[in-house]
């Protein structure tokens, strides 16, 4: 039994890292990326600023891993098990559609910071190529679902291939979380995804019957 008194065991680096880069990244989130510096990263995570520093020596050092936890929750696709079982492509493809637009309607703040990283990218290439690689990642993801919907050995002579359409799916769901961190409140979700899924519904259509739609219109909102 430990004496009354003494020190408690330390906690493990690897555990101790994460404690402070989740505190860096809520102090991110809810202020934004120029908010967060050693010393509002350490009261948020209830550890000595020479703690943080002996972590990540600078803020930049912190920033830097920030991003890598960013992308993950605003540009990482992940299919559940339950979308993945869907035997229909068309209608696989719109249920991993709505799951997206639910999970970014959910989290503003992510996306926020997304775009903070965005714009710092601008100026600085090592971000701009790691946010460029992520995306490239995410469209490719949607591009292998679409593979079943619209087979490369069908797409020759047609407006719309698998590859267009994972930048057409990509675009959409930006389009939908650039709105809704624009006007929050305001922005009608639901009509949104109505009208992606009348999307999809007439892409699955002309891939039904060997004559993709060279306009696509969406249901009306």
């Amino acid at each position: 039994m430990r004496k009354v008194g003494m020190p408690g065991p330390r906690a493990p680096e690897e555990e101790r890292r994460e404690q402070i880069l989740g505190a860096a990244h809520e102090v991110a989130l809810r202020s934004g990326i120029d908010s967060v510096t050693l010393r509002a990263v350490a009261a948020e995570a209830k550890l000595s600023h020479g703690l943080v520093i002996f972590y990540f020596k600078r803020k930049d050092q912190l920033i830097d891993a920030i991003l890598d936890r960013t992308l993950m929750t605003t540009a990482m696709l992940d299919v559940p098990d339950e979308i993945a079982r869907i035997a229909q492509p068309a209608e696989r493809l719109s249920r991993l559609v709505d799951e997206e637009l639910e999970r970014l309607m959910h989290d503003p703040r992510g996306i926020r910071l997304f775009f903070e990283y965005w714009a710092l990218g601008v100026r600085h290439a090592a971000i701009r190529d790691r946010i460029g690689a992520a995306m490239e990642r995410y469209r490719a993801a949607f591009r292998k679902l679409a593979e079943d919907l619209l087979p490369e050995s069908a797409s020759e002579g047609r407006s719309l291939t698998p590859d267009s359409f994972a930048a057409l799916a990509v675009s959409l769901i930006n389009g939908f979380a650039v709105q809704s961190m624009l006007a929050p409140g305001r922005f009608d979700s639901a009509a949104y995804a109505t009208a992606v899924r009348g999307l999809i519904e007439q892409i699955a259509s002309g891939a039904d019957s060997g004559r993709p739609p060279r306009t696509l219109r969406a249901q009306p909102v």
